[in-house]
């Protein structure tokens, strides 16, 4: 099963087939994991060896356009989110597809 957008469901689905898990068991760990990964993003960069690192980006307020009726309007700042993939997964994947 290969999609290019997975959700939580699809995760958990995978999860379970491979492992054996419940249904339920798989849910749970798959959210688990979320906060995990969520608190640790929060509490600063997040470094998760042989896959990769999380960034928080600090974006400021800008003006934006819409392009089709060309009018202005302001974008508020907020954060956002940057992942990096390591080098083990980049090699991986230069492997499979380069």
């Amino acid at each position: 099963m290969f999609k290019n957008n997975l959700n939580k469901n699809d995760l958990s689905k995978i999860l379970s087939n491979r492992t054996g898990l419940s249904l339920n068991l798989s849910k749970k760990i798959i959210n688990d994991l979320i906060q995990i990964i969520t608190q640790n993003i929060n509490s600063g960069n997040l470094i998760l060896k042989n896959i990769g690192s999380f960034k928080i980006l600090k974006k400021k307020e800008r003006i934006g356009r819409n392009p089709k009726t060309k009018e202005r309007f302001i974008i508020s700042a907020r954060n956002s989110i940057s992942f990096t993939p390591s080098k083990k997964i980049t090699k991986d994947l230069n492997k499979l597809y380069g």
